[in-house]
Order: structure tokens, then C-alpha cells, then sequence
């Protein structure tokens, strides 16, 4: 069963048709949308500041979602896939994004839509990622512009599939119901 848990008197709240994985944890202050998917040892920690969660995110096996005691909380739009075993720290996410495997997202940074962080980049604290980019590397810089049929073929590819994989556990989902 999950762990998701009180902290200070503020719980998480999950929109509708959300899937927790067995092992995954949610704690504090964190509020998600609909259609979301928490995999396999991900876990969101809400306990320092909030974490707001737009619809269609998923957030990837060994995830890490977190932000910074009373400075810096963690927002992350709609159509967001947070890859596996990613670390995003106290920013903001906007909509249609992709935060590749291994990525590290660190303060104050801003993802604008329709970006690409690649896998295992690291975008160091308060770097602004340009809409309809791809960021590579440590530190991640500005690689290329991202085509429409990349926005469709990959970012909305993988958040509709995440939504399709977690119906395949819909039956053993103990997630709280909204």
C-alpha cells in the first residue's frame, strides 16, 4: 500500500483516476490533478513547501519531487512525464514537457512549455529553459528547438501512454479517492 501521509495538518489531495504504485510515497502539503500516475518508489515530498500537480503528469520509477523550506516550491503543469529516477527541486514545470530519465530540475529553475530536459541533464538553480526547447547536459544548455512532430511524437506520446499503463493496475489501486 502506498505511504501517504499527514504533515503538519496538510495531506495530499489526488484528482480523479490517479494511480500510486504499492511503494510509491506522498507526503504533506502536495496537490495533484486528474489522470495522474505515481510509479514505483517515486516519491513527493510536500513537507517543507507545497507541490502543486496539473493533470496527464506522470512521475516515473525512483522520482524524486521536492522543493526548499519556505523559499521555494515545486509546480508542475499539465501533460508533464517526470522520467525515471529524475530529481525536481523547488521549480516550476509548465505544460507539455518532458524531464528526461536520471535529469536533475534544481531551484528556481522555470521550464517553459513544450521543452525537453534530456536524460541525465542537470539544470543548475535558477536557469530559465525557453519554450519549444531541448536542454542536454551538465550544466544543460540549449541544444536544439523542439519540432511539432517531436511535442507530438514524444512529450504527448508518453503522457497518454503513462495513462494507459496505469490502467492496467486500476484494480489494485489503494490511491485516496476524490
Amino acid at each position: 500500500m502506498a505511504l501517504i501521509l499527514p504533515v503538519k495538518g496538510k495531506s495530499p489531495e489526488l484528482g480523479k483516476n490517479c494511480f500510486v504504485a504499492p511503494n510509491a510515497t506522498i507526503v504533506g502539503d502536495v496537490v495533484m490533478g486528474d489522470e495522474c500516475s505515481v510509479w514505483f518508489n517515486a516519491v513527493i515530498r510536500g513537507d517543507v513547501h507545497y507541490i502543486k500537480i496539473g493533470n496527464k503528469v506522470n512521475i516515473q520509477d525512483g522520482a524524486i519531487i521536492h522543493c526548499t523550506f519556505l523559499k521555494h516550491p515545486t509546480n508542475i503543469g499539465n501533460n508533464v512525464s517526470i522520467g525515471h529516477h529524475a530529481m525536481v527541486h523547488g521549480c516550476t514545470i509548465h505544460d507539455n514537457v518532458l524531464i528526461g530519465m536520471g535529469s536533475i530540475v534544481m531551484d528556481q529553475c522555470v521550464v517553459q512549455s513544450n521543452s525537453i530536459i534530456a536524460a541525465g541533464a542537470v539544470v543548475l538553480e535558477g536557469t530559465i529553459v525557453e519554450a519549444g526547447t531541448i536542454y542536454a547536459g551538465v550544466p544543460a544548455k540549449k541544444v536544439k528547438e523542439v519540432s511539432a512532430e517531436l511535442i507530438h511524437g514524444e512529450i504527448n506520446r508518453i503522457t497518454n501512454n503513462y495513462i494507459e499503463y496505469a490502467s492496467w493496475f486500476a484494480e489494485h489501486n489503494d490511491a485516496p479517492k476524490k
